[in-house]
């Protein structure tokens, strides 16, 4: 058994969307010999900025944040790449003398960290929409088509008539990158890291409420209009896209095509955004590996320069295992 000591420590700053983990991460590193990786699925993309709420450029040439900005809004990243590219900047910062921080709200990136792959992916219900809509549109020999092409060991277990098990099957490949075959076939991930975990838990839902709405707004004064409008007009975009089905792209696609109206867009927008930081509340909630604190709990104000408190003081009891 590998003991705890002789495994390389690395920092988890995980929580609901708008709940400040930007903030916190970027004065965490002031404080801390501490080196960010993102762990955001819609931050990967470039070309998407303001609807991802992405660091500017000021601040990434102030404080870097590894695995932004990799790959191109047509491309597919899976989890099973994220994994592989966390490896390696996780191996690079410690080579460095610093301790890796890995910020973000994509929970099943996390847990793959954790856990590996062989525990297949927990379904998503925006995954599955959009595979459904394939469906709808295609019908569902090409969905069981596409099954077959992609993984077909599983396609000759299952019945072309059996909807359910093969939107199950393409949605695992859409996860994590891998077959439905494959992961149930593989070994359970040996990690070489001990995880320090950190979840912001706001207590005020109605705080957080109030900051999603005011972050939507403040996106579309910013020009998101004009950056998913300039994405559109590429000739390798569709709303099928992974990149497009993130949250408040799906709704602004919707609105630029004449789907819905402004009203509608920010209602949209913001709801949306409010079901994804639920969701993400839910999995905070169900860990037992992770230190929950309040991000507004000892602060009313929503500024940049708030930093947690018990934050501090948790890291501060770690350090003889983390620095």
């Amino acid at each position: 058994m590998v003991s705890e000591s002789s495994l390389l420590p690395v920092l988890c700053l995980l929580g609901p969307t708008a709940s400040g983990k930007t903030d916190i991460a970027i004065q965490l590193v002031d404080r801390f010999a501490l080196e960010i990786v993102n762990v955001d699925s819609a931050q990967v993309y470039r070309q998407m900025d303001i609807g991802t709420a992405k660091p500017d450029a000021d601040v990434l040439r102030q404080t870097p944040h590894a695995l932004i900005d990799i790959v191109d809004p047509w491309q597919q990243y899976s989890v099973a790449m994220f994994l592989q590219d966390a490896d390696t900047e996780i191996s690079r910062i410690h080579a460095q003398g610093k301790i890796p921080l890995l910020v973000g709200g994509t929970m099943l990136y996390f847990r793959a960290l954790w856990h590996g792959l062989s525990n297949l992916p927990k379904s998503d219900p925006e995954v599955r929409d959009r595979l459904s809509e394939y469906a709808s549109e295609h019908g569902q020999d090409a969905l069981y088509s596409r099954l077959q092409k992609i993984d077909p060991e599983s396609a000759a277990r299952i019945h072309s008539n059996d909807p359910q098990r093969i939107l199950r099957a393409l949605e695992v490949y859409e996860l994590s990158g891998q077959t439905l075959s494959g992961l149930q076939n593989q070994k359970a991930r040996a990690n070489s890291y001990h995880f320090y975990n950190i979840g912001l838990f706001p207590q005020d839902r109605k705080q957080l409420h109030e900051r999603i709405a005011a972050r939507f707004l403040k996106m579309l004064a910013a020009g998101f209009e004009n950056e998913v409008r300039t994405l559109m007009e590429l000739p390798q975009m569709n709303s099928m896209l992974p990149s497009m089905r993130c949250v408040g792209y799906r709704q602004m696609w919707q609105y630029l095509s004449g789907e819905i109206n402004e009203t509608e867009l920010q209602d949209r927008g913001v709801a949306a955004t409010r079901q994804l930081a639920k969701r993400q509340i839910t999995w905070l909630r169900g860990m037992d590996n992770c230190q929950l604190v309040d991000p507004f709990g000892e602060s009313d104000s929503l500024g940049d320069q708030f930093l947690n408190e018990s934050l501090l003081a948790w890291i501060e009891t770690q350090q003889e295992h983390l620095l």
